[in-house]
């Protein structure tokens, strides 16, 4: 393998990060910041550390052994357990695409005033355009279009810092774990799930081993190894600061406002308080999210599909098939920014079934090799497993018995 500049390596994370950043984000953050203020600033604090451990791991994987996750699931599950992860799969699969369609509606609402419905439909069709790219012009590419429109939604949710008050006292404050009642917990379940996100982890693995051959060769890991750690770091500090800047612009201007607990409210709120400029790029960010995170989610779909079923279904026609159940969704008229949320939490509910297998593959020697998980790195991961599953089993609770 000819030996490459650092910089040339970088690429897969940033697509990947793409699903850290996407509409079902921008609900969850903006609900939270104007619901409750500074509350869960920590949520996406704990999250983002989360996340740079979960996607270097996934990354990792694909890498060493020249398989995706799901394919060596596949691999591994005998054929009923097989179906029966494929179908819960299928599920986070379809939420993250139910939210990603939805945003992106929701950004041409607000920008065009195009129909919920017709602007679903318009989401669909340019996603199958960027998809295109994927599969016409290889990885390198698709990296190239993605990584611009993370740029995009970078500048169209971190401008409304710069324009409207933020308490940085209190968003200090926020770091401290704590709730307020069970709409606290399902709000900080949603922002778990819609910032680590299930089919991130599933497509991860696939992205480096696309992007860097399956497997390399064995004098090349521990450099791209490096290099990948560098990706993960600066693509997931990048989406982080950007949900952390969402939340902050929410608490800091929409508190205690009407009609903020949907998105087209706070862009509504956001323009009156900020100026139709920072509203305008408010929506462009959003409209960016949508089109990029349905391109990355559809890839992750097709990934997870073809490892479990050993099925390859060409990706632009599974776009058209994952396009049907969003559609439905918005025609039915069901509230579109609390759909975004719901469609979060069941993200996070998803998240320890890609998550416990990989700890698992990570940490196999007759796997990995030499570059088997050391025992801190194993231990922290299972950590990262025990936090998360304890936050859903309190969303459980809690909701089923109303408590709070």
């Amino acid at each position: 393998m000819r030996r490459q500049p650092l910089p040339w390596l970088l690429g897969p994370a940033f697509v990947a990060a793409v699903a850290y950043v996407d509409p079902g984000n921008v609900a969850a953050n903006l609900t939270a910041g104007a619901q409750y203020g500074y509350l869960l600033v920590w949520v996406l604090v704990a999250a983002n550390v989360m996340a740079v451990l979960i996607q270097y791991l996934s990354a990792k994987v694909g890498l060493v052994t020249g398989r995706s996750l799901p394919e060596l699931l596949g691999d591994r599950l005998p054929r009923g357990r097989r179906l029966a992860y494929w179908v819960q799969a299928e599920c986070v699969a379809a939420a993250t695409d139910l939210a990603e369609v939805i945003g992106g509606a929701i950004a041409l609402h607000i920008l065009f005033g195009i129909p919920l419905l017709a602007g679903g439909v318009i989401i669909g069709v340019v996603s199958m355009l960027l998809l295109a790219v994927q599969t016409r012009r290889g990885p390198r590419h698709f990296e190239f279009v993605v990584t611009g429109l993370l740029v995009i939604i970078t500048a169209g949710f971190v401008t409304g810092l710069f324009f409207g008050p933020v308490s940085w006292g209190e968003a200090a404050a926020g770091i401290v774990p704590r709730f307020e009642g069970t709409q606290t917990v399902l709000l900080a379940a949603s922002m778990l799930g819609a910032t680590v996100m299930p089919h991130a982890i599933y497509a991860h693995s696939a992205l480096a081993r696309d992007r860097h051959g399956c497997p390399p060769p064995p004098e090349a890991l521990p450099r791209l190894l490096t290099a990948t750690r560098w990706d993960v770091l600066l693509s997931l500090l990048v989406a982080g600061s950007v949900n952390i800047a969402m939340l902050l612009l929410a608490a800091g201007n929409l508190a205690g406002v009407p009609g903020t607990d949907s998105i087209e409210g706070a862009h509504a709120a956001i323009t009156a308080a900020l100026g139709p400029g920072i509203g305008i790029v408010f929506g462009i960010g959003l409209l960016a999210s949508g089109l990029a995170s349905t391109s990355v989610g559809c890839y992750a779909g097709s990934t997870i599909m073809g490892g479990l079923l050993h099925m390859r279904i060409p990706v632009l026609t599974r776009r058209v098939v994952t396009l049907i159940p969003a559609l439905i969704v918005i025609a039915a008229g069901v509230d579109p920014t609390w759909a975004l949320v719901l469609s979060q939490v069941l993200l996070s509910l998803g998240i320890p079934f890609a998550l416990i297998p990989l700890v698992r593959l990570s940490s196999s020697r007759a796997l990995m090799g030499s570059f088997v998980n050391r025992r801190a790195l194993t231990g922290i991961a299972w950590v990262v497993v025990a936090l998360i599953v304890t936050l859903n089993l309190a969303l459980i609770t809690l909701t089923v018995t109303g408590a709070g």
